[in-house]
């Protein structure tokens, strides 16, 4: 059984330090009151386009229509926040585990098979070196090759890449990093309002929550690829993307019966290998929605709980994403995430409550494979209809450019990787992996309990 194998060398994980402090600071702390309806005054908003994160920000000018009339207050959602209780789900985590940031070993039987299986498609994986920790500023050649078509330095895409909905005044939304404590909260407000989303999860924390996603899946929402261990795929050679993205792709057949055939890249990170490597392995590639140099649909909730980021900062985003949303011509998808109870609190408090409150145009908020017109069925490739959603077969593409960030948080951040060529010699097998097994194997019991 998977789960057994999965945890010989991964520990239980919930929401990691070492995950927190690969993200860098996207704004700048300050500090403003509020109340619900919550507003903050200041200078007026510029017209237009306007950056996706209010990093010079000192006063704020957000408005909001609507929040939750049981939203915790804004002033208590920070990251010195105190504990608040959770909605009670089964599940096999225990506070305070060892969290899991490893990425998984690349010599197993699996793995193997998975490699032989990207061999099989005839998709071609462009040799690409990977890069180095650091981001933009650290692989400055790379940053400037436009082959390449890496995101995280230059807004490059394909034509294979899903980075926005069709129709106007579309919201594709998206919560990454889960499953965790406070994603039963998010699901309860979710079913309460009758509003579905996409979840990009993370295979190791699948196993240690594996009654939420359950619950995600059987409540309609849709569940896709985040990898393992969220590392940025670009840093690691093709052995170890494939293991990530193979390994969830298992972990999560094994929970909830069906293999998803979307993924998103931990932090946007992704380049043309990466994308091949997706696709071969069935995956297509979702971003979120990117206009210009600065202006990116994310909430920058995630830097709340680092104490990088206030609350108001976030609801400042989400002002100016809904700014931006009315000068595109498409629809629009959002990065949020609902590892931490702050990201929670302000999407089921702010965020979602605004969102519903905007009237004429109204918008439509669902799932990214409901956004594409396609029924949710087609999210999963043992239910897709292949005849009217036939699966991408190929990362060749027009390639679509807009200019970069270098040194945003999309452009720097590090994980763990020396830089070697991606040649199809050697497998890198992970960092203290002896210091992994040795925690792991107490948790075994625990998912034969359930019977995984």
């Amino acid at each position: 059984m998977f789960f057994r194998r999965a945890l010989a060398f991964l520990p239980l994980i919930a929401a990691g330090p070492a995950l927190v402090a690969a993200h860098d600071a996207r704004q700048e702390t300050s500090s403003a009151a509020a109340s619900a309806p919550a507003s903050a005054s200041g200078s007026a908003a510029a017209s237009g386009i306007t950056s996706g994160a209010a990093t010079l920000a000192t006063t704020y000018t957000f408005s909001l229509l609507s929040s939750n009339p049981t939203a915790i207050p804004l002033s208590s959602i920070n990251a010195a926040a105190a504990t608040e209780s959770t909605i009670p789900l089964p599940s096999t985590a225990t506070p305070g585990a060892t969290a899991t940031f490893l990425s998984p070993p690349t010599d197993s039987d699996e793995v193997k098979a998975w490699i032989q299986e990207v061999a099989d498609t005839g998709i071609e994986i462009p040799f690409i070196n990977a890069n180095m920790e650091g981001g933009c500023p650290s692989n400055l050649d790379a940053a400037k090759n436009e082959s390449n078509c890496w995101w995280t330095c230059g807004g490059c895409t394909r034509d294979t890449d899903v980075v926005s909905c069709p129709d106007k005044y579309t919201w594709g939304l998206t919560y990454d990093d889960g499953p965790s404590y406070y994603t039963p909260n998010l699901l309860k407000y979710l079913d309460e309002q009758q509003i579905k989303s996409t979840f990009f999860v993370v295979g190791s924390r699948v196993i240690s929550f594996p009654a939420t996603l359950q619950e995600e899946y059987m409540s309609g929402h849709q569940v896709a690829v985040h990898t393992w261990s969220h590392p940025y795929l670009t840093t690691l050679t093709n052995e170890e993307i494939i293991a990530e993205l193979g390994w969830t792709r298992k972990a999560i057949k094994d929970v909830i019966g069906v293999t998803p055939n979307m993924m998103r890249p931990p932090y946007g990170d992704i380049d043309d290998r990466v994308r091949a490597i997706s696709i071969a392995m069935g995956m297509t590639p979702v971003m979120w929605t990117r206009i210009s140099e600065y202006a990116t649909f994310d909430t920058g909730d995630f830097d709340i709980h680092a104490g990088t980021s206030t609350v108001q900062d976030v609801l400042q985003n989400w002002q100016n994403i809904l700014g931006n949303a009315s000068e595109i011509d498409t629809g629009f998808i959002v990065l949020e995430h609902d590892l931490f109870q702050q990201t929670v609190d302000v999407a089921t408090g702010y965020i979602l409550p605004d969102a519903l409150a905007h009237k004429n145009p109204d918008f439509t908020i669902e799932p990214v494979i409901s956004c594409l017109n396609k029924p949710l069925s087609d999210a999963y490739i043992e239910t897709n209809d292949n005849s009217s959603n036939p699966p991408v077969v190929s990362e060749s593409a027009a390639v679509t450019l807009s200019s970069g960030a270098p040194g945003s948080a999309q452009a720097t951040g590090g994980s763990e990787s020396d830089g070697d060529d991606n040649g199809a010699a050697g497998l890198r097998t992970s960092v203290a992996l002896t210091a992994v097994l040795a925690i792991a194997g107490g948790f075994v019991t625990g998912l034969s309990m359930l019977g995984l």
